[in-house]
């Protein structure tokens, strides 16, 4: 990989280097023909004059080296980027071959929201240009809340975060859309990102198709849709009986969560997010909050459904910790069964589990045990692994993450057959 012609077989197609090599080629042989008109000028070969004199000869030489200049300059578009981000051939080859695997990786979709997706998807990008991140639209609180109560937008915030995590330039991105203002009317508390995407959807007129447009802008490793465009609320019912209204309320309002719900209960499914579920090879559900995060995204009927009807494997990511207000006292058993619950219980094939005790200022509180008597997970296969993040012990590592995700793709859960368009 450490030849040119090596790195040039490498080449993504979307770096356009062949393009540019063919032109430069055409550029050589337009030189070439001028030179051999200039030839036979001086040899006096009788060649009939159309223009003054040598003329053809000197306008062909200057026609083949502007196109020349043209392939140079199209060349250094192309590849300048890696020359620049390498420093040495080697470098070059090595960042060529890693977009080339990315670009041809597998079709993955992350289903969720929170922290947790974005967490997710920051190890992925590694192995896959092929993602689809499907993130709730049930936030009402903080800066997103806001934005969508004053301008009738879908909460921002989770795409945000999601397009900042699969971006090339992941660390200059974040640090600009994670700025929050603190002060100003009217902009005091809310991040540049949130703002960004509410401008981006005024001028697109649409959430969807601004999602699509800061993707570019922002070089995607990937897409993010949204599980439904409706305007969703959530409520939850607890095992005391009593409703809880509002998805900020519900974590504040604490005890066991019974049944949780979406209004509509009826919101459409969004095109794009079903239609890469049919197209995925391998479908990830979490990490992230269980009830306010993960579920109102299931709970759209067309995300279910297609779920249901997709022959990608499904792994279920769960929490590294439980969550206060939420899966308190959970074990991984726990987790899954609520899922199940919602929607239906073939729901995932693998469940990946951190299998490290983590405490926190000396009290450990995680999900554990995996089950609450010994028994095995139903209708899945549990994967454990060291899965911590060692500057934030209540997260998950990006990588290691990620690493696991791709073994279990890898050595279980590759599936060729592809899902039938009649379904949908």
């Amino acid at each position: 990989r450490s030849s040119w012609a090596g790195t040039l077989k490498l080449l993504h197609p979307g770096v356009g280097v062949k393009r540019w090599l063919l032109l430069g080629a055409i550029g050589i042989s337009l030189c070439s023909i001028g030179f051999a008109y200039l030839l036979r000028k001086i040899f006096a070969f009788g060649f009939p004059d159309f223009l003054p004199s040598y003329m053809e000869g000197v306008v062909m030489l200057g026609v083949g080296v502007s196109v020349i200049l043209l392939s140079i300059y199209g060349l250094y578009r192309s590849i300048g980027p890696l020359i620049l981000a390498s420093g040495t051939i080697d470098g070059i080859a090595d960042t060529i071959y890693t977009r080339r695997s990315r670009g041809r990786g597998p079709r993955i979709v992350v289903i969720g929201g929170g922290t947790g997706l974005s967490t997710l998807l920051r190890g992925l990008k590694a192995y896959t240009d092929n993602l689809t991140a499907i993130v709730t639209v049930g936030d009402d609180g903080g800066s997103s809340g806001r934005l969508r109560k004053e301008l009738g937008v879908l909460p921002p915030g989770d795409f945000s975060n999601c397009l900042v995590a699969m971006s090339e330039s992941e660390s200059l991105v974040k640090e600009l859309f994670q700025y929050r203002f603190d002060h100003g009317d009217g902009l005091k508390g809310h991040s540049f990102g949130n703002l960004f995407i509410v401008a981006m959807t005024e001028i697109t007129k649409s959430f969807d198709q601004a999602l699509y447009e800061s993707s570019k802008v922002l070089a995607v490793h990937g897409e993010v849709a949204p599980s439904t465009m409706a305007d969703l609320s959530l409520s939850a019912r607890l095992k005391s009986g009593d409703i809880v209204h509002g998805e900020s309320l519900i974590t504040e309002r604490g005890g066991e969560i019974d049944q949780l719900y979406i209004d509509p209960s009826n919101a459409p499914a969004s095109p794009r997010a079903v239609e890469a579920i049919r197209q995925a090879q391998l479908i990830i559900i979490g990490p992230g909050s269980l009830y306010t995060s993960i579920l109102p995204n299931l709970l759209v009927r067309g995300i279910a459904n297609a779920l249901k009807h997709s022959v990608a494997s499904k792994i279920y990511v769960c929490n590294v910790a439980t969550q206060k207000g939420e899966t308190e006292g959970y074990a991984v058993e726990d987790h899954i069964e609520a899922l199940q619950r919602h929607t239906f219980e073939t729901v995932a094939d693998y469940v990946v589990a951190n299998n490290k005790p983590v405490e926190l200022l000396g009290t450990r509180f995680l999900g554990q045990p995996v089950t609450s008597d010994g028994r095995p997970i139903k209708h899945a296969k549990l994967i454990l692994g060291d899965l911590t993040d060692p500057n934030h012990p209540v997260r998950h590592d990006s990588a290691s993450l990620a690493r696991i995700i791709m073994d279990v793709y890898h050595n279980n859960g590759r599936r060729k057959t592809k899902a039938p368009s009649s379904w949908l």
